[in-house]
């Protein structure tokens, strides 16, 4: 199976030839990958080099003059380092754009700290309007991606190496879709004891985790906006509801949104994802999988003792 990013150079390159108003903005990483498409359009294909902030300036220069920018570099360079653009070149002046993540939030431990971006979505979830896309698969993620160059609002699509064995209908293509609109939670399991939101590339783990319990699955492809509605209905109509949420970045992420969603009904919700402890040794990333408690193992032991016996 090839990698999220990997489907992301291949469809980006192809829908560059049939869109004339889509743009390309890099900042060195995946520059080799495009280099063909950049020989066929080095008007719509920029590299302005290790300049993260010049990246997102661009792209929203770019949307300003009608065109539908996708700016793409590692999520720790595209979101965390040039924040102060992506609020006011894109929020502010009220424009819309694509913006594509690699890395995750620790696909390539040798990085480091610097290439590591756990508090990507948490930080882009303080700007208003943005839709937040977590594929799980690489067919995911370029139905999502296909959805947004089709659109002119403000897109954020996480890719990342940890991936799903089998890809789910997402997008236009789903069949749960939110009050808002927008892609909605899908149930995978249907059970009585508790909810569990399995996030993007979380799926496989959580139903490994949740194997012979009495859950309900649902899982997650869109995060913003938080498919609320869907919540309520997979929690039913009982006196309270006990839910699980498991992020591949930042634990707690999505918990107000959920408690929101619930606000009617007594609950309780649990945040499970990427501690806020730095792990200083670089290891690989089913080590820091592990250490966070997102592999299959941690999430059975931290599901059941949350869950009522």
């Amino acid at each position: 199976m090839d990698t999220m990013r990997d489907r992301f150079i291949a469809i980006t390159s192809q829908l560059l030839a049939e869109e004339p108003r889509l743009a390309v903005v890099l900042a060195d990483i995946s520059a080799d990958g495009f280099a063909p498409a950049r020989r066929a359009h080095p008007d719509r294909v920029i590299n302005v080099g290790i300049r993260e902030q010049l990246l997102i300036g661009a792209g929203a220069g770019m949307a300003l003059t009608g065109m539908r920018p996708i700016v793409h570099t590692f999520a720790s360079f595209l979101v965390e380092r040039p924040f102060e653009q992506v609020k006011l070149d894109f929020g502010h002046q009220g424009v819309g754009g694509i913006l594509v993540s690699a890395g995750g939030s620790y696909d390539w431990p040798a990085g480091g700290f610097t290439h590591m971006a756990p508090g990507d979505v948490a930080l882009l979830d303080t700007l208003e309007g943005w839709t937040i896309h977590v594929p799980g698969h690489p067919d995911e993620a370029e139905a999502l991606l296909r959805e947004a160059v089709d659109g002119d609002d403000r897109v954020y699509v996480r890719l990342s190496l940890q991936a799903n064995r089998q890809a789910r209908p997402v997008g236009r293509s789903a069949s749960s879709t939110s009050s808002t609109g927008a892609t909605g939670f899908s149930v995978v399991r249907e059970g009585r004891d508790g909810t569990v939101v399995a996030v993007g590339p979380m799926l496989d783990n959580v139903l490994a985790a949740t194997e012979g319990l009495d859950v309900n699955v649902l899982y997650a492809t869109t995060v913003r906006p938080f498919d609320g509605a869907g919540l309520r209905r997979a929690v039913g109509a009982g006196p309270g509801a006990d839910v699980v949420i498991v992020e591949p970045y930042l634990a707690g992420t999505s918990t107000a949104a959920a408690n929101e969603a619930l606000m009617e009904l007594p609950h309780r919700v649990l945040g499970l994802g990427v501690g806020r402890a730095e792990l200083r040794r670089y290891g690989q990333m089913e080590e820091h999988l592990a250490a966070h408690g997102l592999d299959a193992r941690g999430l059975r032991e931290r599901i059941t003792g949350f869950l009522p016996a």
